[in-house]
């Protein structure tokens, strides 16, 4: 072999070490990260974590949480959507990312459709009509009743504008023809607080926050936000039941990756979570925060998304709701 011909096999080799089949291939190599948009304690990041943790086995690498919260998730979605596709950057993203922050802000600096890998649905938890429990309405079709009666005149809390709680409220008048007023906190807690209190009367609530406060009756369940009753609240009926239509509500999250990621990292990382998905430690996290697990491949899930983006998209856009 003469100089010439050694220089070319040494540039062919380089080249086929380098292609996304060789790094799949030898992926992954390196610790993972997992870039979580919210503060660490929070649902998502517990979740996060004891995923992440099954993950590990069955990937036998590190998988290393870094939690990256602010502006309504656009910071960590914008950290993963420039990060090179190679596998080592992944997130955990919710309807903030997937659903609403394309109509929320008038410019993002990425976009969902187009910017990121979709690798699969990790779960979903329904949100419930929750109100404090001497409020005069007793059930949903007496609360639905003083609604109508009292236009503008009811006030509902929320963790904040644009919140899953906060949209799934502006639903709920669309459908119903009510007009209530919006009392935006700063998080969850201090809201649930003040429902229980009894500062404001009602909200919607996440099971996964909420299902404990419920079932020990600080707060009353008047309907919830599911095709059909859950196991944990089998005497709360569905908004369906109730006479609302299209009225599902619910949080729910899954893991992306920037856009390019080799299709063989992304089938190796959507094997590993459905394992993932059916870990006892898993299946008990997520029943401890009444969440239902969402396997899948990662094209139901992106499926899933841009549905969801586009319903809550029309909310959104009717309730005249932004963020910039």
């Amino acid at each position: 072999m003469d100089r010439r011909q050694f220089l070319a096999a040494v540039a062919a080799s380089s080249a086929a070490a380098a292609s996304p089949l060789a790094m799949a291939q030898e992926w992954p190599a390196n610790p993972v990260r997992w870039v979580v948009p919210y503060p660490p304690g929070g649902g998502t990041d517990v979740l996060a974590r004891t995923v992440a943790e099954s993950m590990r086995k069955s990937l036998n690498q590190t998988i290393v949480v870094d939690n990256r919260p602010g502006a309504s998730t656009n910071i960590g979605g914008q950290m993963v959507s420039s990060a090179k596709p190679d596998g080592y950057t992944i997130m955990s993203a919710d309807n903030a990312i997937l659903a609403y922050n394309e109509h929320l802000f008038s410019k993002l600096p990425f976009n969902p459709d187009k910017d990121f890998t979709y690798v699969g649905g990790i779960s979903r938890f329904p949100l419930a009509l929750v109100v404090n429990p001497a409020f005069e309405a007793k059930d949903f079709k007496e609360f639905l009743a003083y609604a109508k009666a009292n236009p503008g005149k009811l006030n509902y809390a929320s963790p904040g504008n644009g919140s899953p709680h906060h949209l799934a409220m502006e639903l709920f008048k669309n459908r119903t023809g009510t007009s209530l007023t919006h009392i935006p906190y700063k998080g969850a807690a201090p809201a649930l607080a003040d429902v229980m209190g009894g500062q404001v009367p009602c909200m919607f609530l996440d099971l996964a926050s909420g299902l404990p406060v419920i079932q020990s009756g600080k707060v009353r369940a008047l309907a919830i936000g599911t095709a059909k009753r859950v196991a944990n609240l089998p005497n709360v009926p569905t908004l369906t039941e109730l006479g609302v239509k299209d009225s599902e509500v619910y949080a729910f999250q899954g893991i992306l990756g920037p856009k390019g990621l080799p299709p063989a990292i992304v089938q190796r990382l959507n094997g590993d979570l459905q394992k993932a998905l059916k870990d006892p430690d898993v299946v008990k996290r997520m029943n401890d925060f009444g969440m239902e697990a969402l396997p899948g491949t990662p094209e139901q899930f992106r499926a899933m998304a841009r549905a969801e983006s586009k319903r809550w998209g029309e909310i959104i856009k009717a309730a005249g709701v932004k963020l910039d």
